[in-house]
């Protein structure tokens, strides 16, 4: 990736992971000759994957976990040798707080939705279990290729009760949005993929797209936190970071940052949250800003405790809330429980904040702590006091995937000029793996227009 016998220079706008991986795999791709520009504003590099120290251990006030059946995280980590620094969950489950009550978390679903009237005995009520069981001899109009809502979907084949105590409690943890404002292909893509297929019901589409069970860990995590693999990333990619915003695009490339300096660039990568994107793009990328504007994002808060280490909690990985509970926060991690770490002190995380709700711009660090501490005593019926407690918000953090997403993201791609290229949660996925995968699909783009 060289021009003309000089060494080619690279900017990177946007410290997160996406923006990390893709300045490593720049560096990687370019060689030692790069120089490769980092800009990112903040305190840290890392943007989501936040590790702080709380009741002196480190803890990720930020993305969490990551699902190990996508291939992108284990070949980074081993890539990186890191992989014996992985964390395993331990086994415990998770339960949803429905109907002021806790309850397993559905077997035989995808996101929630039922594969059987089973998979929710005991969540809904029997009107609900006879809609399901009644589901496959109702005709069920699908054109393959759609992606209606998961909640008109759902709501239509099996009820309210089933998208509100069963799928929005699983949505709402991982997009802290809902049914409502996520589409089938991107919440659950084997079932969107089975009804093309041509399954008969809902209900065979699940049973379809249901995962095989086959006891390996989900989810995984890092040993000292993600500060662990920022820091690797960081020292790998051998970036100047500049900690400044980068205000304004131009070709050239030229960008010009919020001290007003300039810097120029042979290729740019820009990873940062659609809203940002938009501005940046406006100028030299009209159809990708037009195409980004339409991508919604929702803000969310951390509330992470240190507690004594004798406190009762069950024996679960935490708890998932059904929509309409009289509860202030969507979810409830026991992180103790779930990754076996014991000791003289637990560690847990409250999530806080939904798409379209203001929660993480106007509360305050004491009204989140308080009501973290009310929720707990409403959960488990345990007055719980804290050793140690932080709060982190995250604003505009959550882009909300809905319907037509994957064509939303085709259209910012496609009206990328040569050279520029974008990474980011908004694009293949949410989590920590998706963003490693579309910061190597950026690089290599950007290595084919390079290497004309």
């Amino acid at each position: 990736m060289s021009r003309a016998g000089r060494s080619p220079s690279y900017c990177v706008v946007g410290g997160g992971i996406s923006g990390l991986a893709a300045a490593y795999r720049l560096r990687t791709a370019a060689g030692d000759d790069a120089t490769i520009t980092l800009f990112d504003p903040a305190d840290r590099l890392g943007g989501v994957l936040r590790t702080e120290r709380v009741g002196g251990r480190p803890m990720d006030l930020g993305a969490e976990a990551f699902v190990l059946r996508r291939p992108e995280m284990p070949a980074l980590l081993a890539e990186l040798g890191l992989a014996g620094r992985r964390l395993d969950t331990t086994g415990a489950r998770p339960l949803i707080y429905s109907q002021r009550e806790l309850h397993p978390l559905p077997a035989g679903t995808v996101v929630g939705i039922p594969s059987s009237a089973a998979s929710v005995e005991g969540l809904v009520d029997e009107a609900t279990l006879a809609r399901i069981g009644d589901e496959p001899s109702r005709p069920l109009a699908w054109r393959p290729g759609a992606d209606p809502a998961v909640a008109d979907l759902v709501g239509d084949r099996f009820g309210e009760q089933v998208v509100a105590r069963s799928v929005d409690p699983l949505l709402s943890g991982v997009y802290a949005g809902s049914a409502a404002t996520i589409g089938l292909r991107a919440a659950a893509p084997s079932v969107a993929a089975a009804l093309d297929r041509g399954a008969a019901s809902l209900t065979d589409a699940v049973r379809r797209g249901v995962p095989p069970v086959t006891g390996a860990p989900v989810f995984g995590a890092l040993d000292g936190g993600y500060q662990t693999l920022i820091d690797e990333l960081v020292e790998r990619s051998r970036v100047r970071w500049v900690r400044a915003a980068v205000e304004r695009l131009e070709p050239g490339w030229e960008l010009r940052d919020d001290a007003g300096a300039r810097w120029h660039a042979d290729a740019v990568v820009v990873a940062v949250p659609a809203p940002r994107l938009v501005r940046l793009l406006d100028g030299v990328a009209p159809r990708s800003a037009a195409a980004a504007s339409r991508i919604e994002s929702a803000s969310s808060v951390v509330v992470a405790l240190a507690v004594p280490g004798d406190t009762p909690f069950p024996e679960c990985s935490g708890v998932l809330v059904a929509s309409g509970e009289p509860l202030r926060a969507k979810a409830i991690t026991l992180s103790s429980r779930k990754w076996g770490t014991g000791g003289d002190v637990q560690f847990l995380r409250l999530s806080f904040g939904r798409f379209g709700d203001r929660v993480a711009q106007t509360a305050t660090d004491d009204e989140l702590l308080a009501w973290a501490l009310s929720d707990l005593d409403d959960v488990f019926g345990l007055t719980v006091d804290p050793v140690d407690a932080r709060v982190r918000r995250w604003i505009d953090a959550m882009p909300q995937y809905g319907p037509g997403h994957a064509d939303v993201v085709a259209e910012v791609r496609a009206g990328l000029p040569p050279t520029l290229a974008v990474a980011g949660s908004f694009l293949d996925g949410i989590g920590v793996p998706a963003c490693v995968g579309a910061a190597g699909r950026a690089i290599e783009a950007l290595h084919a227009e390079m290497a004309r």
